[in-house]
Parts: structure tokens; sequence; C-alpha cells
């Protein structure tokens, strides 16, 4: 597949690697991830003197990657290779957000209030008139001469069309990249038709939901209900969303210990998201090291907690993004030395991404999803992961506009105009990637399905996610082959 891609470029580009010309977005690339480890809550350690020199010396690069950034993207415009309007006007104030006048009103001094007492007096007069001068002189101007960029020169030469079959090469392109993330032959049509008979059968289920609780009134009209009644967004502050987010790990512990009996041991953490990306942030999981200097951190992101609704899968997400999906899947990865380093740290979607969505079947098993809301909740994040494959290759092949797939997903789940946005432009700027989770997902289920029919009283569960899990992620078909094999040897 690597190889296959270094031939899928357009022109006749001597560089053969198209994302070259497209450096960053709204969702990916340096400027978000260097704000996340210069804010000091990410993975760059901030613990020791070292630790502050070192990120002194990785900061001096930004000014110089964002130079090159402007150039490669000049030669995007050559080609008329760029990202669309609607992508653009998002990355703007995201650059412009990094522009700060005060210094210590910088996300990145952040590490200077957070400096170690016990850091002799010197060494923190030393490294506070360096950081300022980092930031004065190096980040801000990086940053702001990127925003003006974008705003002067590469928003009106930005493209009005959805899809990177608009671009040149760009049907050859998406064919190459529903493979590569769904580790299958299937077409972008085969999955579309998929995702279509999926929306269907979940908004059956969903139809049952609304019946049990005696709501009148369509599908529709019980997602605006959800998205705006009062009693689902019972939280004040910040930290009451992540006290509750706590309590559903320790709700689901009695259980998963009967499911799971491979456990990692890395180190796990919830933190809510940083400010100046929360807004385009979904929940994530940012993975741990094995040898226990950084855990595995569950980042939720809170713009405002008033208006956090737990009828959005608050359940669900947890199960997919922390306990037992990513968090469980690449600390087993990681930690497992008998495989080679490479295969410690490989990720293939349609596998990690798939577990953690079958991971969210695994609700009513775990003690969750007894609120009929949070079924809700847990069918409405079930219903988007149907959704993708219906919107992201109607997008890449034509069939839908933007504004047309933020209607489709808004039509078809309990999302707020801006969370769909936010999905859409998300699968704008990463295409075929969001065809991995449900792809994978049917697969695992599948074959969970299928080896209990095999085996009967034989089948184990807990002994089915350890096999699954133990050695780390392998395209579909490779797995299948291996489960198979260990199938035969229950028998």
């Amino acid at each position: 597949m690597a190889l296959a891609g270094l031939e899928v470029n357009f022109l006749g580009s001597p560089d053969k690697n198209d994302d070259t010309y497209m450096p960053f977005d709204q969702f990916n690339g340096v400027p978000i991830n260097f704000g996340q480890m210069g804010s000091g809550s990410g993975n760059q350690p901030f613990k020791t003197v070292k630790d502050y020199d070192n990120w002194l010396q990785r900061s001096t690069a930004f000014s110089a990657w964002a130079d090159s950034a402007i150039v490669y993207f000049k030669k995007g415009m050559a080609f008329n290779y760029v990202l669309p309007k609607a992508i653009v006007i998002k990355m703007i104030p995201q650059m412009q957000a990094m522009v700060t006048a005060d210094p210590s009103k910088s996300l990145f001094y952040t590490p200077v209030r957070l400096m170690p007492a016990a850091f002799p007096v010197a060494d923190k007069k030393r490294l506070t008139t360096a950081y300022t001068a980092m930031i004065n002189n190096s980040i801000v101007p990086a940053y702001k001469k990127l925003g003006n960029f974008l705003q002067n020169e590469y928003l009106p030469k930005a493209r009005n069309t959805t899809g990177i079959n608009a671009l040149p090469g760009g049907d050859k392109l998406y064919t190459y990249l529903v493979k590569y993330w769904t580790t299958t032959n299937k077409t972008p049509e085969e999955i579309y038709q998929t995702g279509l008979s999926e929306v269907k059968r979940i908004r059956n289920e969903m139809e049952q939901i609304k019946n049990q609780v005696g709501f009148k009134g369509d599908l529709n009209s019980f997602f605006n209900f959800m998205k705006t009644d009062k009693q689902f967004m019972p939280f004040k502050t910040a930290d009451e969303v992540l006290t509750a987010t706590r309590n559903i790990q320790a709700r689901i512990d009695p259980n998963l210990k009967k499911m799971f009996t491979l456990t990692p041991k890395t180190k796990f953490e919830i933190r809510q998201t940083e400010a100046f990306r929360a807004e385009s942030a979904s929940a994530e999981y940012n993975p741990g090291l094995p040898d226990g200097t950084r855990p595995g951190i569950y980042y939720i992101p809170i713009v405002d907690a008033s208006k956090y609704n737990i009828t959005g899968g608050m359940e669900s997400t947890f199960l997919h993004e922390a306990i037992p999906g990513h968090h469980y899947q690449s600390s087993i990865q990681s930690e497992n030395l008998s495989l080679p380093d490479f295969r410690r740290f490989l990720w293939y979607g349609a596998y990690g991404e798939g577990y953690a969505l079958y991971c969210e079947s695994l609700g009513n098993e775990l003690g969750l999803y007894t609120d009929p809301y949070q079924h809700m909740g847990a069918l409405g994040d079930e219903i988007l992961r149907a959704i993708r494959l219906v919107v992201d290759v109607s997008m890449h092949t034509g069939k839908m506009t933007r504004e047309e797939a933020i209607k489709y997903m808004m039509e078809n789940e309990a999302i707020s105009e801006d969370g769909a946005v936010a999905e859409i432009e998300r699968y704008m700027v990463y295409p075929a990637q969001a065809l991995s989770y449900k792809t994978g997902a049917l697969k695992i289920r599948e074959l969970r399905d299928k080896y209990s029919k095999l085996l009967g009283n034989k089948f184990n569960l807990a002994a089915f996610h350890d096999e699954f899990l133990k050695d780390g992620c392998m395209p579909l078909d490779i797995i299948e082959r291996s489960m198979d094999e260990w199938a035969k040897q229950q028998q």
C-alpha cells in the first residue's frame, strides 16, 4: 500500500506526495500539535530543567517550519491543489488565537506558570526570560505570518468545491485512500450502500426507544428534544463533567474484568481539552508510553459546561476513546515486547478504530446504557459512523456538497449544527479515514458471531478479546486469518 501510495500523484508532481501542498488544516498539522505540546499539558514533558531547555530548542524550529509551509501552500496554489474555502476560514482564527501582545497571556507561557517549585532560582529566572523571548520573537511572529498569509493570499485562491475528486488526480487518490483506510478491496459504492443500510437499521432501533419513552412526534423532533431540553445539560462546571466521566469508569470496572483478562500496565488519565483547540476538537485519546513516563490521556472538549449534553454519547464515547477502547488496544500493543518495534507502534484505522467502535457495542454487557437516553446516545454514536460511510463517499465522489452532507447528518442523528459542521469538515480534510470505523467494527462483530456459533459452549468472550488484542494492529484480512487459526485451536 505504501508503494502504491507513491504512485498516486498528480500532474507528474516530483514530490509524489499530494499532502505536501496542504501542510496543515483545521484538524491536523504542526500548528495544532505545537500548541498542544507547548501548553504544558500534552506529550512534551515539563518536569525537569532539561525538559524546559529541550522545549526551547525544539520551539526554535517552528518559525522555519511556518515559512516552509507557506512555500508549499503556494506551490499547491500554482497547481490549483488547494483546500476548500470553508476549511481555510476555520484555520485563520486558530492562527490568530496564538498571537498575543502580552507573552504572559500566551498558551506557550503556561509551562512558566507551572514551573516546579524545586527548580533553582537562577534557572527559574533564566527560563522565564528565555520563554518570554521565545514567544515574542519566534512563536507569535510565526503564527501571525501564517494567519496573514491564509487571510490575504490563500483564502482568495481556496476552492468552493467539497471533495478531493475536484482536485487534479482526486478520483484516483480517493480510491487509493478507501483501500488504505479500510484495508479491504471494497469499492466506494459498496461502502456507500453499506452505509445506507446501516443508517436504516439504526434508525429503526431509535424509533423503538422513542416509543419506549413515550415521546410524541417524529424522530427528528425527538432528536431536537434531546439536543435542547435542559434536563440533559445538568452540569455547571468542567470539573462536574470530568467527575461524571470518571464515574463511568468506576461503573464498568466489575464487568470489565469478566470480559478482558489481558489489560494494560500503562497509566490512564481523563483531562479537559485545552481551550485554544476545544471548539474544533472531538473527544480523543492520546497514547501513553509503556515505560510509565506518560499516561494515556482521554481528552474531553468542554467549551461551555452548562451546554454539555449527556445524551451526546457520553458513555459510548468513553468506551470508544478510553476503556476498553483505544487505551486498551494501543497500550496492550505497545507493551508487547515480543513484537518487533515497528509493530508495537503500528496503526491501521480499520483495526484500531473498528475495535474502538466495536467497544461501544459492549455497553449493555458492561452495565451501561440502562437509561434509554444514554442508549439513544450510543445509537447516535453508532449512526454517526454509518452516516460517515454515506457522506464521506458522497462528498469525495461528487454526490454531495458540504452543505448537503451537513443536512443529511442533521436529519439522521441528534447532532447540533455546529457539531455536524465540525464532523463534515473533518471528513473533507481527512478523506476515507472515517470509513475505517464502521468497516472494522462490522468485521469484528462478524468474527465474534462466527466463532460463537462454531465453538458453542467452548467460546469464551474474554479469550476472544485477548486474542484479538494481543498482537496489535493488522489489516482486516490478516487478523481474520489469525483469529481463524485461534478458533481451530479452541475446538
